[in-house]
């Protein structure tokens, strides 16, 4: 059975399954999640835990005759296996499935591992976890969630923060749900329960926030000049090479242009899009880059990103950082001309 995330603490109220598949790539909700059936487990009387990590050369035959190995005193045992690839492979697959057919009421086993993609939820392992117990697929927090979120978790803990320390908050540990945790456990132990001022946030909070060239291309395509701007200096002082950012902006500007000229030969948006694989949760940043350039400006911007990835190569001389910021200002929707 699927268990919506925000409904594990319910299900676990009105009983524990024989085994748990726990998924996502946010740690802090995956280890929450995972903690919150550790600890249902412990209130049944679950006592002991035998913990295995599939990394490289793991031996599956050890975990095969963990369903197998009764305590000398009849202790109910958790086994948690953690899979940091997904992939258990076909040895791995078996083993899985079999273990779930020896499940009784003094064992509980937990699986957890990253996101799955579409192949991996048909996979046999898969379909045994859930046929025997529960699917938890863990999802990340959206940007425009994030305040909420954080808010929420602020008052769990005795915090009342004002509306734009909430946002200060948001802004510094963007796309870090386990830095956002840190913070508001800090700002708790600073300040004590009460009320919580944005310029308080302002001298408590370190900036960590996680940045990337997805979140880059995703600002500049909608339109979001100054975010644009705060993730490529991010990005910079993160360490990450300018031929990767220069890679990302040109996949997404190829993109765009082969869409505006889908759409000047007649093609319906919506169509051009998805004959380009753009995913519906991106169709609305697209539609409106579409409608704020004309075609000649994404053909100058690919001439800009040839120049700029050159640059970035070493193969011809210039900055590939200030031609990578003036091509997103362009991308972006500001009225500077892309080098």
């Amino acid at each position: 059975m699927k268990i919506p995330a925000n409904q594990l603490k319910s299900q676990l109220q009105k009983s524990l399954l024989p085994c748990y598949l726990v998924t996502g790539d946010e740690p802090l909700l995956v280890q929450e999640a995972l903690d919150n059936i550790r600890a249902s487990a412990r209130a049944a009387g679950f006592t002991t835990r035998d913990l295995y990590v599939a990394t490289s050369g793991f031996d599956w035959k050890e975990l095969g005759a963990a369903g197998g190995n009764l305590s000398l005193f009849s202790e109910k045992r958790i086994v948690e296996l953690r899979l940091p690839t997904g992939k258990p492979g076909r040895e791995g697959s078996q083993v899985i499935a079999t273990l779930t057919e020896q499940l009784a009421d003094d064992l509980l086993l937990i699986v957890s591992g990253p996101k799955l993609d579409r192949n991996a939820t048909s996979a046999k392992w898969v379909k045994a976890l859930m046929g025997a117990g529960g699917h938890v697929a863990v999802w990340p927090v959206d940007r425009r969630e994030l305040p909420a979120w954080i808010n929420a978790r602020m008052k769990a803990v005795g915090l009342q923060a004002e509306r734009d320390a909430v946002r200060l908050i948001a802004d510094r540990v963007e796309g870090n749900l386990l830095a956002a945790q840190q913070e508001i456990e800090k700002l708790r132990l600073l300040l004590g329960e009460g009320a919580v001022t944005a310029e308080q946030v302002q001298r408590a909070v370190a900036d960590s926030s996680r940045y990337d060239v997805y979140k880059l291309v995703d600002a500049a395509v909608s339109g979001d000049v100054q975010r644009a701007l705060r993730i490529l200096g991010g990005v910079r002082a993160e360490g990450v090479e300018a031929v990767i950012v220069i890679w990302a902006l040109t996949r997404e500007v190829r993109a765009l242009s082969r869409i505006a000229d889908s759409v000047a030969g007649g093609t319906e948006l919506g169509q051009a899009m998805q004959k380009n694989g753009v995913w519906q949760n991106r169709q609305g940043l697209v539609r409106a880059c579409i409608s704020r350039h004309s075609r000649s400006v994404f053909y100058r911007l690919m001439q800009a990103l040839r120049n700029a990835d050159a640059s970035a190569k070493g193969q011809r001389s210039g900055d590939p950082w200030q031609q990578a910021t003036e091509i997103v200002l362009v991308l972006a929707g500001d009225r500077v001309r892309a080098a």
